[in-house]
């Protein structure tokens, strides 16, 4: 299939294959999109473990592991874990090559609420290309008054922390008169870094402990880093619960919200939000868009939020467009131009019977985009599968054209061998049967399905890098290779 290239240069670039992974899902809309060479379905059916890798990390591992690759340093993994650490390891043995241990991380018994014991990384990390710096978010403090969550710097070539580092986030928000209270508020959400700035996004904690807040924190990395924007739902509640965090078009970014606490009124709850530079409040309905049933989702607990919203390239005759998905199974397409208000979607289809709440995966084609998602019970695969979707400019503009069965809870990546052709769909049966899949995106046909892993969380998202495909679980991070 051919790239809508005119359409994707608004976006971020998908990095070449000898480039680095910085972020989640490999760009800053949160894709998924990986390239690698010899990689096809045919190839596909000789992945297996790689024997030369071999790997340990210290800690439960949730957030996605990313790959640095700079000029003159040994190509490296990056494993951050919910015990506070950081680590770097050789992307070809697995040998550690740093080791960085911050603060102790917070046990159950100092938070309000939650299911991560002990809670320290869980939202991916971030790399800045440009500098090298890796920025993160780690909970730290043993006791409940001690709670904190900490932007911290690394170095990626050394790990060390680099000097101003790390920002204690509810201090500076209470500088600026802003209510944040590090044991209530949880941050599984991925760091954004985009043009220059620091995007972090916070939600509850399971449980829904406490007067959160959805919120967006900007900080300005220098020596001396300060908050330099911050945007909350206006009602309590409302939080960011994406593993994405924050995805964006490069112009703006693209948050979405859970249920608020039953406000009379409509107050940034079960939302797409836009949002730029400052985190300025959107005051115009083209920068916003909530569902009409947001107060019965509000009370059903059904959170538009629960994944993130993607901008992608439109398809053949339409406009630019973002689509989102909510724990009420529905899918949700918007035009980026102008996102409707309240109840303005270009499409409300309904494409799951349970809720969705893993990131999905983006693939581009010539005249439509294929969206790949972990659906709990689907409408035509009855129990766990992996579904697509084809994005059209049509009457109908969402349809599935195929589902798969698949064990687990994974969030999926799309490969290509060269960046449009023969692309795959990877997904890991976390929390199910714990095995690597593969299945070919244009038809849901299983391409692999092997390689027996322990320790793997749902929501958890694999990687394409250094000819291999890369899995974080529990003290360890598994390599997968065909070749």
């Amino acid at each position: 299939m051919a790239r809508h290239v005119a359409a994707l240069a608004l976006l971020v670039a998908m990095p070449a294959w000898a480039q680095s992974v910085t972020t989640y899902h490999n760009s800053v809309n949160r894709h998924g999109e990986y390239a690698v060479p010899g990689l096809t379905a045919t190839t596909a059916a000789a992945m297996h473990a790689d024997p030369n890798f071999h790997a340990s990390v210290s800690g439960n591992v949730y957030a996605q592991p990313l790959y640095w690759a700079a000029t003159g340093t040994t190509a490296r993994i990056i494993v951050a874990t919910e015990s506070n650490q950081v680590q770097a390891l050789n992307a070809t043995t697995g040998v550690q090559i740093w080791s960085r241990a911050l603060p102790a991380s917070a046990p159950s018994s100092a938070l309000q609420c939650g299911d991560i014991n002990p809670e320290g990384i869980t939202g991916t990390p971030a790399i800045d290309p440009a500098s090298g710096t890796i920025y993160l978010d780690a909970v730290t403090g043993t006791t409940h008054a001690a709670v904190r969550h900490m932007l911290y710097a690394l170095s990626a070539d050394s790990g060390a922390v680099l000097p101003g580092y790390p920002l204690d986030i509810q201090a500076a928000l209470a500088a600026r008169g802003v209510a944040f209270d590090s044991t209530d508020q949880g941050e599984r959400g991925a760091v954004l870094v985009l043009n220059g700035a620091v995007y972090v996004t916070y939600g509850g904690r399971a449980g829904d402990c406490g007067a959160y807040h959805g919120m967006v924190v900007q900080v300005a990395p220098s020596a001396t880093p300060s908050v330099a924007g911050v945007w909350a739902t206006r009602a309590t509640r409302g939080g960011i619960w994406a593993q994405s965090g924050a995805a964006s078009d490069a112009f703006a970014i693209y948050v979405t919200t859970g249920n608020t606490d039953s406000p009379a009124t409509w107050m940034d709850g079960e939302a797409v939000i836009r949002l730029r530079s400052g985190l300025a409040a959107p005051s115009k309905t083209t920068d916003y868009y909530a569902p009409a049933n947001w107060q019965a989702l509000d009370n059903a607990d059904a959170d538009l939020g629960g994944t993130e919203a993607i901008p992608f390239a439109a398809p053949a005759g339409a406009g630019p467009r973002l689509i989102a998905f909510g724990k009420d199974g529905n899918a949700y397409l918007l035009d980026r131009r102008n996102l409707g208000g309240i109840g303005g979607a270009l499409a409300v289809t309904h494409v799951s019977n349970s809720e969705i709440i893993t990131a999905p995966a983006v693939y581009n084609t010539s005249g439509s985009a294929l969206v790949a998602f972990r659906n709990g019970n689907g409408l035509t695969c009855s129990g766990s599968s992996i579904s697509m979707l084809n994005i059209t400019s049509g009457a109908t503009p969402i349809k599935e054209v195929w589902c798969a069965a698949l064990n687990g809870a994974g969030a999926p990546i799309i490969t290509t061998s060269n960046g449009s052709a023969d692309p795959l769909v990877w997904v890991t049966g976390a929390e199910g049967d714990n095995l690597l899949h593969g299945f070919d995106a244009t038809t849901g046909r299983a391409v692999f399905s092997g390689g027996a892993m322990r320790g793997l969380h749902r929501f958890s998202s694999l990687i394409a890098a250094n000819h291999r495909l890369y899995v974080g679980a529990d003290n360890t991070v598994y390599a997968f290779t065909f070749q």
